[in-house]
C-alpha cells in the first residue's frame, strides 16, 4: 500500500498538468477554428457595406443565386435598410428569408459591427458578421456561412486532444510505476 501512495503522489501532479495543458491546447484550437470562420464573412460584410455606402443596389450585393441554409455550406449576404427590414437576401431557410434574432442590428447600430453565431433553427449554425452602412442610404450588410465544417474541425481537434491526453496519462503512469518498482531505492538516512 505504501508503494501505491508513492505512485499516486508522483503521478497526480503529472496527471493534473497533462490534463491542464491538453485543455489549453483544445481551447486554443477551438477558438482558432471558430474565429477563423469569421474571416470570409468579415470581408464580405465590409466590402458590401462599402459598396452600399457608395450607392450599390442591394440586389447587386447579394447576387443572383440563393443559399439554402439548412443544406448548403455557401456564403450568403443579407442587406437591411436603416429600420432593419430586409431589402435583399441570398439566404433562404426552407425557402423563406430567415429572420434575425431581436437586438442583433441594435448592437451593429451602436458598435458599427456585430459578430454572431446565428442558429436560425436547431442544427443550422452560421458564422455571421453584420456591418453598418456608413453614408449613402444607411442600413446594414450581413454576411455569413455555415459553421458545419469548422465545427467538424473542432470535433476532430477535441478527439485528438482526448486521445493524446489518454496516451500521456497512461504513459506517465507507466513511467512512474516503472520507476517505483524497477529502479533501486535510495538508501534512507539514519
Amino acid at each position: 500500500m505504501h508503494r501505491v501512495g508513492n505512485i499516486l503522489r508522483q503521478w497526480l501532479p503529472l496527471a493534473v498538468t497533462i490534463v491542464g495543458l491538453i485543455g489549453v491546447i483544445y481551447i486554443v484550437a477551438q477558438q482558432g477554428f471558430r474565429m477563423g470562420a469569421n474571416d470570409l464573412p468579415v470581408q464580405l460584410a465590409h466590402d458590401g457595406a462599402e459598396a452600399r455606402s457608395a450607392g450599390a443596389d442591394p440586389a447587386s450585393l447579394v447576387g443572383q443565386g440563393t443559399v439554402e441554409l439548412s443544406q448548403e455550406l455557401g456564403s450568403f449576404i443579407m442587406v437591411f435598410d436603416e429600420s432593419g427590414a430586409v431589402v435583399a437576401s441570398s439566404a433562404r431557410l426552407r425557402g423563406k428569408v430567415p429572420e434575425l434574432p431581436p437586438g442583433v442590428l441594435d448592437v451593429a447600430r451602436l458598435r458599427g459591427e456585430d459578430r454572431v453565431t446565428w442558429e436560425p433553427e436547431y442544427g443550422v449554425r452560421m458564422a455571421t458578421v453584420i456591418t453598418r452602412v456608413r453614408g449613402g442610404p444607411g442600413g446594414f450588410v450581413l454576411a455569413g456561412h455555415s459553421l458545419r465544417e469548422a465545427e467538424g474541425h473542432i470535433d476532430q481537434a477535441g478527439l485528438l486532444c482526448a486521445l493524446g491526453a489518454i496516451a500521456l496519462l497512461v504513459g506517465s503512469l507507466a513511467a512512474v510505476v516503472f520507476c517505483e518498482f524497477a529502479l533501486p531505492k535510495a538508501p534512507q538516512a539514519a
